[in-house]
C-alpha cells in the first residue's frame, strides 16, 4: 500500500466518525473541554494572569508549565476521548488506528480548550473589573468597608 492510499484511508476513516457509532462524543467532548477552558480562563482573570494561547505562543519561559497545566485539566477528557474512539475503532473498522486516536482526542478536547480558555479569562477580566467599579462606585465618601456586608 503506498503513501497516498494511506493518507487517503486516514482521511476517509477519520470523516466517517461523526455519522457512526459514539457519535455523540463529537458534541459531548467539546462542551466538556469548553466547560473547563471557561473555568479555568475565569481562574486566570482572577490570578490576572495572560491569556493561555497568547502566553504559550509569546512567553518562552511560562510556555511549558502552562502547556502543562492545559493538559492536566484536560487529560481525563483526552483519556475518555482516545478509550472512546479506540472503541469505534474496534466495533467499526476491526482494528486499531493510534495515530487517528491521538488526531481525535487532540481534535474534539485539546483545540476546543485553547480555543475557548483565552476569550473566557478576557470576558472573566471584564466582569471582574466592572464588579470592582460598582463596589468603589456605591461605598459611601470615606468608608473603608464595602457596602452591602454586615458586620459581625
Amino acid at each position: 500500500m503506498s503513501l497516498h492510499d494511506l493518507l487517503v484511508r486516514f482521511w476517509q476513516e477519520l470523516l466517517e466518525r461523526p455519522s457512526g457509532p459514539l457519535a455523540f462524543r463529537f458534541i459531548l467532548q467539546p462542551v466538556v473541554a469548553s466547560y473547563l477552558a471557561v473555568r479555568d480562563g475565569w481562574h486566570d482573570a482572577e490570578m490576572h494572569r495572560p491569556p493561555y494561547f497568547w502566553a504559550i505562543v509569546h512567553d518562552p519561559a511560562s510556555r511549558g508549565p502552562r502547556m502543562r497545566e492545559g493538559l492536566v485539566a484536560v487529560l481525563r477528557v483526552l483519556v475518555l476521548g482516545a478509550v472512546m474512539d479506540l472503541i469505534y475503532q474496534i466495533v467499526r473498522l476491526h482494528g486499531v488506528r493510534p495515530l487517528q486516536t491521538v488526531v481525535v482526542a487532540l481534535v474534539l478536547a485539546f483545540l476546543p480548550y485553547l480555543i475557548v480558555r483565552g476569550p473566557a479569562a478576557r470576558i472573566g477580566r471584564q466582569i471582574i473589573a466592572r464588579r470592582e467599579r460598582e463596589r468603589t462606585e456605591t461605598r459611601p465618601p470615606g468608608s473603608t468597608r464595602p457596602v452591602g456586608r454586615r458586620e459581625r
